[in-house]
């Protein structure tokens, strides 16, 4: 995430960032269902896990499954994300990945 957030945002970027984003939430959520031995077999069932998280944060989790969506477009449909959604989806990893993080890491120890 970390470097993630250190790119420029750019249209040429935006893409790049709103799917590395992405991935640093979902693998989050694969890391409570590794935890739990379960097996993930598409990209709803670790981001449901994360939202059951409860964390406190700036901005609802539940927009995480939002850029879901926004990445599921960018990837499947050859959306390219608008440099206002690349900021909301910079706004969203600022807001709620260290505490998800934090609550992943204390949950499975």
């Amino acid at each position: 995430m970390e470097f993630t957030l250190s790119m420029r945002v750019t249209e040429d970027s935006g893409s790049t960032i709103v799917r590395n984003v992405y991935e640093c939430f979902r693998m989050l959520g694969d890391a409570l269902l590794v935890a739990k031995g379960v097996k993930s077999e598409d990209h709803v069932a670790p981001i449901k896990e994360l939202l059951k998280l409860r964390v406190v944060t700036t901005r609802p989790i539940f927009v995480i499954d939002n850029l879901r969506r926004l990445r599921h477009n960018i990837n499947y449909y050859g959306y390219g994300p608008k440099l206002i959604e690349v900021r909301d989806v910079i706004s969203i990893a600022e807001s709620c990945f260290e505490p998800l993080l934090n609550a992943v890491i204390k949950k499975i120890g």
